[in-house]
C-alpha cells in the first residue's frame, strides 16, 4: 500500500499596502509600514517551512525576499499568483464607486460573475491560472510545508477549489490582512485529499 504524504500548503495574504483599502487588483502598490508590521507579526519568528512561493507583486514578493533571505528558504516568484484584475476598478475605493453608482457593489457581490467590473479579468479565466498554480505546488512540493504570499482572490479560490464552493460565491469568504489560511492535502498515490485547517496563527 503507497505510503501516504501530507503536503500542507499555508497561504498568507500581504498586509497593508500604501494607500489603504480600495480595488487594487493588479495595481503594483509596496506595503506600507503597518503592512510590514502585519505581517511580520503574523509570521513571528516561526518558520516551519521548507520553501516559500510568492505572488511577484511588491506586496507580496518584499516580504517573500526579506523572509526568505532571513531563514536561508528557496524562494519562487509566481506570475499566475497575481490578483485578479480588477479592470475599471483597478485603484478605486468602495465609496468612489457607490457615488456614482449606489448599487454596483451590491450586484457585484449578489453575483461577481454576471457583474463584473468592465474590462475586468473573468473569474474562470482566473480560476484557470489559480488551479495551474495549485497543481504546480502540489507537484514540485509534494510532501512539504510550504509558505504562499498572495492575494486575498488567489487564497479564496484555492480554498473555493478545496470545498467545492462555486464561482459566484468565492466573496463570501473573507481573508484578513496578514492572514494565514492553512490547506493540508494527503496524497495516496494519485489520489488526493484536500483539507482546509483552521486555526490560530503557525505551530
Amino acid at each position: 500500500m503507497p505510503h501516504k504524504l501530507i503536503t500542507t500548503l499555508d497561504l498568507m495574504r500581504h498586509g497593508e499596502p500604501v494607500g489603504g483599502r480600495k480595488y487594487r487588483g493588479q495595481q503594483d502598490d509596496p506595503l506600507s509600514e503597518k503592512g510590514w508590521a502585519q505581517m511580520c507579526q503574523a509570521v513571528g519568528d516561526h518558520c516551519p517551512w521548507q520553501a516559500i512561493v510568492s505572488s511577484p507583486l511588491l506586496r507580496c514578493a518584499d516580504f517573500a525576499r526579506e523572509l526568505a533571505a532571513r531563514h536561508g528558504l528557496p524562494l519562487d516568484m509566481d506570475d499566475r499568483l497575481v490578483e485578479l484584475g480588477f479592470g475599471a476598478w483597478e485603484g478605486r475605493t468602495a465609496d468612489e464607486l457607490t457615488a456614482e453608482d449606489p448599487e454596483v457593489l451590491v450586484r457585484f457581490r449578489r453575483d461577481p460573475v454576471a457583474h463584473a467590473p468592465p474590462g475586468a479579468e473573468p473569474l474562470a479565466r482566473f480560476r484557470g491560472r489559480i488551479l495551474e498554480a495549485w497543481n504546480t505546488l502540489l507537484e514540485r512540493h509534494r510532501g512539504k510545508q510550504v509558505l504562499v504570499i498572495a492575494h486575498a482572490g488567489v487564497i479564496r479560490m484555492m480554498v473555493a477549489q478545496v470545498l467545492g464552493i462555486p464561482l459566484p460565491y468565492i466573496f463570501r469568504l473573507q481573508v484578513p490582512s496578514a492572514g494565514i489560511t492553512r490547506l493540508r492535502v494527503e496524497s495516496d498515490g494519485d489520489d488526493l485529499f484536500p483539507q482546509l485547517l483552521f486555526h490560530a496563527g503557525i505551530l
